[in-house]
């Protein structure tokens, strides 16, 4: 995990009625969190969302256009929110937040901490290491 990332993600955690944040990798590794959550936790919703992601990917085609690009996946809960968003080549950011949470206000947030992470929130595909030619 890197730590210099999760002060950026505590940002998030500035709108009214958001709860925790996590950068992952589109593999489900966690690579950031927010202070106050859970390392545990983390691992487990990162593992989730990867999952979450490649399912919202895969529809597309639902919208009549198989080639269109992922861009945000929403999850409503009777307890609140789940946003998850491309935070740039192979990694993703989520925010969980409260029922009450201004989604303009998350999401917009959001985007603004894709932009300053920039190059940081770039991972690049795993290779195959094991495997000799």
């Amino acid at each position: 995990m890197n730590d210099d990332l999760s002060w950026m993600l505590d940002s998030a955690l500035e709108i009214p009625g958001a709860l925790h944040a996590v950068l992952i990798s589109a593999d489900g590794l966690l690579m950031a969190r927010t202070q106050d959550f859970d390392k545990d936790d983390a691992d487990r919703v990162a593992a989730a969302m990867s999952g979450v992601q490649s399912l919202s990917r895969s529809l597309a085609f639902f919208c009549e256009d198989a080639q269109m690009r992922w861009r945000q996946t929403l999850v409503e809960f009777d307890g609140g929110w789940v946003f998850l968003i491309s935070a740039g080549e192979g990694a993703y950011l989520g925010v969980s937040a409260s029922p009450d949470v201004d989604m303009a206000d998350i999401t917009f947030r959001m985007q603004q901490l894709v932009g300053q992470l920039g190059k940081a929130l770039t991972t690049p595909p795993r290779e195959n290491l094991g495997v000799r030619s």
